[in-house]
């Protein structure tokens, strides 16, 4: 019994991976109302003029959806968002756990060196799961564009998709790759190096280890980390990826990611790359909480180490 218990406690990779989706599964759908209110506010910088009302804030965008809406456009987009996470979070977990098993031993292992296994594996797996995404943002959009007397685009995963492929080809299911990367990375980077150093200095000082309360402040400072590095790339991967296209498949507001920084820092200020920054940190706050929560608990239930 003794002698199998550290197999049993190891597990495989894919027993890990189906952990690491289940729990963003969780975790994607309780806090997904504020990605889409998060979403709705960094695109109010475009076409003003032909827009209607504009939101002021978190909570007046969230009314604002319910009640022009309805409450269940809170979650429209959540099927890409969670199919987003087959990918983007099988891949981050288990890549980063691959890495960091082969790199060095945990003792050894500095917060420089978690910070770059981060970034590396939350790039790669956000290069994977970027067609996922760009699918989310664009049907986050549409009860907006009803609101504004233009046409539906798509209704469904597979309608979005379709449409994608129809307008620029394959090569647009990652219209936007460069800064979705950029910002997976950043967002990674102050995820796993803030909850990382936080957790530890707070059990340093007496807190208990696997206490919800370290747990739950250990990760609030991680998003909030996460939010300020990867907020200014999430506004601008938003916009490329909402831009219509032309008939050669290019953008027709932004030339590229750059070209998207360039032009909101230009004609909306600097602060415009902040826009939703506060639903932002309020929905990485508790999606990490929720994550590393239920990702732990599924390992313990699972008879596996803590992660």
């Amino acid at each position: 019994m003794v002698a199998a218990q550290p197999e049993g406690r190891v597990g495989s990779l894919g027993h890990k991976y189906a952990l690491s989706v289940g729990a963003a599964f969780v975790a994607e759908f309780v806090t997904y109302p504020l990605d889409l209110v998060k979403t709705r506010l960094q695109m109010q910088g475009e076409g003003v003029k032909v827009m209607g009302t504009q939101y002021r804030g978190m909570v007046m965008t969230a009314m604002g959806v319910v009640k022009e809406e309805g409450v269940t456009r809170l979650w429209q987009g959540v099927t890409p968002g969670m199919a987003r996470h087959v990918v983007y979070s099988g891949v981050r977990m288990t890549l980063y756990d691959i890495l960091r098993t082969n790199y060095k031993s945990k003792e050894d292992m500095m917060l420089v060196d978690r910070a770059m296994l981060g970034m590396v594996s939350g790039g790669l797996g956000q290069l994977v799961a970027s067609p996922a995404d760009l699918v989310k943002v664009r049907m986050q959009m549409e009860g907006r564009r009803r609101l504004q007397g233009l046409p539906v685009r798509v209704t469904t995963m597979r309608a979005s998709l379709a449409q994608a492929v129809k307008e620029g080809g394959l090569r647009s299911l990652w219209k936007g790759a460069v800064p979705n990367v950029q910002r997976a990375a950043m967002v990674n980077l102050g995820d796993l190096t803030t909850y990382d150093q936080t957790k530890t200095y707070l059990v340093s000082e007496g807190w208990a280890g696997d206490s919800w309360v370290t747990h739950g402040v250990s990760s609030g400072c991680a998003g909030l980390a996460a939010a300020v590095m990867g907020t200014p790339a999430d506004v601008v991967k938003a916009r490329v990826m909402n831009q219509p296209l032309d008939a050669n498949g290019r953008g027709l507001y932004y030339k590229g990611a750059i070209d998207c920084l360039a032009k909101a820092v230009k004609t909306e200020g600097f602060l415009s790359l902040y826009k939703g920054f506060v639903p932002c940190w309020l929905r990485m706050a508790p999606w990490s909480m929720t994550f590393w929560l239920t990702f732990e608990k599924m390992r313990t239930l699972a008879h596996l180490d803590p992660w």
